[in-house]
Parts: structure tokens; sequence; C-alpha cells
């Protein structure tokens, strides 16, 4: 029986609201390519970004374009070529991993060089919200030990103040989306600094974040919506410290491996991040974070309902997928 190529499209509740600097929303769309092929079947997930253009639509209309290919016999090695990077990419990469996985009986784990993928300790996200939302929400969390704080106002002072205040003893890292300005940057990376901050994400619009290399920057400064894939790390290096690593801007697993190993290469602590999305987006990049600085790969806790199965989590751990979810 000849392969056959799947797209379907999702929707997913949020439990409650998921507000970042550029708005809000309370459900995660998420698009599945499944590959069919020799009575065995690879999933892949990933989660359109407006901030890059994407939509429901546009990504599915990517992966359909390319059916004569998958459907012909497409294999990893060639994907780069007949897709860009970007979500549609991310789906189809994860997609055929699975599937060569479950032909071959060798886990993808195994193929990594992976012989035991432990448990790792994840970021939970709190929302960006008024002050005493965020404090109320950081001492309900205050047992995880790592939180990711949404900030990206003209004033965050009072709430990365108020997060510490809720959560003293959890490592916390910022995620300001783009939203400081050159204006009050230096204020902002003080007061983390004081506040025992680890690292704060993508403080400046990319494209915008030039300043980076001409100011002291007391903690870490990690590149998120400046970097999307390993041809834009040699430009990042005087301005950041650190790269976000999402399979949704790589476009997939195979150029995120790629991208990991120049990021070290050259110097940069390395994060493992993810869309809000389900279980399967986050499973390949679990196994992508075995040995990563930081891990945000929290996107199901966020969900009112996740796939079945799902990844397992417990308190701030987070487990490698078991194969009957992917791999």
């Amino acid at each position: 029986m000849p392969r056959s190529l799947e797209i379907e499209t999702s929707s997913f509740p949020i439990a409650g609201t998921f507000t970042i600097s550029r708005g809000s929303k309370t459900t995660a769309e998420v698009v599945t390519c499944v590959l069919k092929d020799g009575g065995v079947t690879g999933w892949g997930e990933c989660v359109p970004y407006r901030r890059y253009g994407e939509t429901i639509e546009s990504v599915t209309a990517q992966i359909e374009a390319t059916r004569p290919l998958l459907e012909g016999g497409l294999e990893l090695g060639d994907l780069a070529q007949a897709m860009p990077p970007g979500a549609a990419r991310n789906a189809v990469d994860c997609a055929l991993w699975d599937l060569a996985a479950k032909r071959s009986g060798k886990s993808v784990a195994a193929s990594l060089g992976l012989q035991n993928p432990h448990p790792l300790t994840t970021a939970f996200t709190i929302s960006l919200g008024e002050p005493e939302f965020m404090a109320d929400q950081a001492r309900k969390n205050a047992d995880r030990a790592l939180l990711k704080v949404k900030v990206g106002t003209a004033d965050d002072e009072s709430r990365i103040l108020a997060v510490r205040g809720g959560a003293p003893e959890s490592t916390i890292i910022l995620d300001a989306n783009e939203g400081w300005t050159e204006e009050n940057l230096a204020r902002h990376l003080q007061i983390a600094a004081k506040a025992g901050v680890a690292l704060v994400e993508q403080p400046l619009p990319a494209g915008r974040d030039e300043i980076l290399a001409e100011i002291e920057r007391p903690i870490l400064v990690c590149a998120d919506e400046s970097v999307h894939h390993t041809g834009d790390l040699a430009s990042l290096r005087d301005r950041y410290d650190a790269i976000n690593i999402k399979l949704d801007k790589t476009g997939g697993l195979t150029e995120a491996l790629a991208m990991k190993l120049e990021a070290q290469r050259l110097g940069f602590k390395i994060m493992l991040g993810c869309m809000v999305g389900t279980s399967l987006a986050m499973a390949p990049a679990v196994l992508l974070a075995q040995d990563a600085d930081f891990v945000d790969l929290d996107g199901p806790l966020l969900l009112a309902r996740d796939r079945q199965p799902g990844l397992r989590y417990a308190a701030s751990l987070v487990w490698p997928p078991e194969r009957d979810l992917w791999g």
C-alpha cells in the first residue's frame, strides 16, 4: 500500500486565558500531519503562529502542497529542500521521524544516541496581568522549581517584584515577547537582576535589538523571535547569551538538532521552548532538551485537556515520551 497523507486540524481549550504582551487567547489551534506507510503511522503536530504570518489555513495549504512528494516517498534528508522553515515543516518533519522509528523498530531516542533519556525540570508559565493577579499565580505555583513569567509592558517593575514575592524560592525567567524599549531596557534588566531573575527572553523587537550589544547585561538575555534557524546564529553572538529553540520555528527536529549543535559551538546557552500545544508537539522537544540549560515545555499543562495518551507531568518534571505517543 502506498504512503498516504492526512492533515488534521484541532482546537484544544486553554485552562483560563493565556496572555502575553501581544494579546490573549483561550484555545490552542493545532495542525497534525499523519503519514501512513506499510501498516504504520507517523504523527507530527505544529502550532501556527500569527506573529510569523502563519494561520491554520496557510499551514494546512503548505502541507497539502507537499502531498505529491510525501506520498511519493519523500524522506527526511530531502525535506529541507521541499519546504521552508516554520510550523508546516515541523509537523511533516516530526511525522517522518515518528514514521521512520516505527518502521525500523528503533526509537528516535536511540537514533539520537540517548540510551536513557531522563525526566526534565520544565518551566511553568504565568500569564501577563496586573501585579496582584501575577503574585497570586506565583503563590499558587511557588512549589515549582522554575517559573516563566510573561512581561512586556512599559513598567514591569511591580510585576517582577510581585512574582518574586509570591515565589521566593523558584528560579524565574522572564519573557518580554519584544515588549520592552530602548528607553526602559536597562532599568528592567537591573530590576530583574536585583530580583534574582535567571534570564530574560526577547526584551526588544526582532530586528531592533542592536543596543543589546552596547549595554551591560546583568543577567542572561535569550533570543526568541530574533532566532529561527541555524543561519541566524552568527549575527546574534554580540547581543544574546542564549537562544530559544522551538521546533515550530526551526521547521522540525532535524533543523533543531543542527541548530543546537552550532549554538553550543558558538557558546550560547540553550533553552528548549514551545508554543501552546499538546503532548504530541512537546514529545520531540523533550528528547532534544536532554542537556539544555533551560526547558520550557509546559504547553500541555496550560490546556484544559490534552491528547491521550500524553506526556507524563508531575510537579515540575516532564518525562520522555512513551512510544505509543511519539518516537
